[in-house]
């Protein structure tokens, strides 16, 4: 993986800031759970070990988005910064967007290409999976 082995990054305001270390992989998420949560047509996130995420200021808020899912976002500006998920034990997923040097944060694919909306056109060569990559 081309990334970075240390991310630093935080929310909009700067109530939040964390530091995350060996990212596992970087996708970008098409579900529509993750586009209403990052208001955006899709989510790109940086999948990571729990245990390789710390909190250097502030602690996000968290909201449980569907069943076994929490979504952890700044309490003061509102900024999406995680995922976590029970289907997923051990990891959690942040969003690549708040990174401090998101451009060294290169995704490997598209997931959850079943729901895309049809008004995105995927041609950047990445491999492209209906849900999850490890379930086709």
């Amino acid at each position: 993986m081309n990334n970075p082995i240390t991310i630093e990054g935080g929310c909009l305001c700067g109530a939040v800031r964390y530091r995350a270390e060996e990212p596992l992989w970087v996708a970008h998420c098409h579900c529509r759970e993750c586009r209403r949560a990052s208001g955006a047509a899709f989510a790109t996130y940086v999948g990571l070990a729990r245990q390789n995420l710390v909190y250097l200021s502030g602690e996000p808020a968290s909201f449980a988005s569907s069943p076994g899912v929490q979504r952890g976002f700044c309490a003061r500006c509102g900024t999406s910064l995680s995922y976590q998920s029970e289907r997923w034990p051990g990891e959690i997923h942040i969003f690549a967007a708040t990174a401090d040097a998101p451009e060294g944060l290169e995704p490997q694919g598209h997931v959850y290409c079943a729901e895309k909306l049809p008004w995105i056109e995927l041609d950047d060569g990445l491999p492209q999976h209906p849900t999850t990559a490890n379930a086709d």
